[in-house]
């Protein structure tokens, strides 16, 4: 009996020890002209908190078993009601004083996409995209037809004067004072939203909502609900949500070619992402960061800006929450 017993302790020994399937998160509310002096410590903290509160919600999901969509689905939404961040509510104003919004959605198990672009009065854009994804033949919807899909999905809508906060009328009003604000864009602070994540399963998805810039017109779409410039996701190498310049991460296709240069060189999604962040789009002239995650739950959070708003948990579980370049 003590032989047998030996035995079995010396082959439960030399079993391989298997551990939980790595999950991580990360997400983003912006880059841009982000320093200490523009932020009062109310501010501060209170972009902390949210950033702190989406990261964990998204991680909570993703700890009980959800899948990665739900994961960037539900911290996007809660970046969507926070008003220090530029998108649903808070979200910059247009030159004629109303708030458009775009958001889109990806998973990397399947390429499947959702987008919306120009919409309003939809209190969570985030979920009129996935619901394109989901619900519909299509990847993009746009302005009054997003509006009516959103409508026949019974998403929530809320009053025009629900998205609008006096910051955003300040900001407006002091872009619109300056000289030739016919075309004038505001590109200090590019506060667009966005989450990516991996889940038990292996499988990425990614996340991005905005309400563009501030003072735009003409129906201006960026990069945010555009698949392949401001979000991407392919299990087979990461999923990207970006925050910038819009018209330079369409112009490079930012967070497709992110994942690209992963799956297609070998290079390791720190490697590549810091290449596409602070060579290709400094060269070019663009502004701005990313998220990424990749299937091994590896994070990389470049950007070529003063600042980003940013907050992660990784494989090992630990929080990171962080602001400004130096941190």
């Amino acid at each position: 009996m003590i032989r047998l017993f030996l035995c079995l302790s010396l082959i439960w020994m030399t079993l391989p020890a298997y551990a939980d399937p790595p999950v991580a998160i990360a997400i983003h509310g912006g880059a841009g002209t982000i320093d200490r002096g523009r932020l009062s410590d109310e501010q501060e903290a209170n972009i902390r908190a949210a950033l702190t509160a989406a990261a964990q919600a998204g991680h909570q999901v993703l700890a009980e078993g959800g899948s990665s969509l739900d994961a960037v689905t539900v911290a996007v939404r809660l970046l969507e009601d926070a008003p220090e961040f530029n998108a649903g509510r808070g979200a910059v104003l247009t030159f004629d004083g109303t708030v458009e919004l775009d958001a889109s959605i990806m998973e990397g198990a399947t390429l499947a996409a959702g987008a919306v672009a120009g919409m309003t009065g939809v209190r969570h854009p985030i979920e009129a995209a996935r619901r394109v994804m989901t619900e519909s033949p299509h990847v993009m919807l746009v302005g009054s037809g997003a509006e009516a899909f959103a409508r026949s999905q019974e998403l929530e809508f809320k009053d025009p004067d629900w998205f609008i906060t006096e910051f955003r009328l300040q900001q407006l009003r002091a872009i619109q004072a300056q000289p030739q604000t016919a075309t004038q864009l505001s590109e200090d602070w590019f506060s667009t939203v966005g989450a990516v994540a991996l889940d038990a399963e292996g499988n990425v998805a990614a996340a991005t909502s905005t309400g563009g810039m501030s003072n735009k017109r003409w129906g201006r779409v960026g990069d945010s609900p555009i698949i392949g410039a401001g979000t991407y996701a392919d299990n087979r190498a990461c999923a990207v949500s970006a925050t910038g310049h819009g018209e330079y991460f369409i112009r490079h296709a930012v967070a497709h070619e992110i994942c690209a240069r992963v799956r297609l060189t070998g290079v390791t999604l720190a490697e590549a992402a810091e290449a596409v962040i602070n060579q290709v789009l400094v060269e070019a002239g663009g502004d701005g960061g990313v998220i990424a995650v990749d299937p091994d739950g590896n994070i990389s959070m470049p950007f070529n800006t003063p600042g980003m708003y940013r907050a992660s948990i990784d494989s090992e579980g630990q929080l990171q929450v962080a602001i400004f370049g130096d941190e």
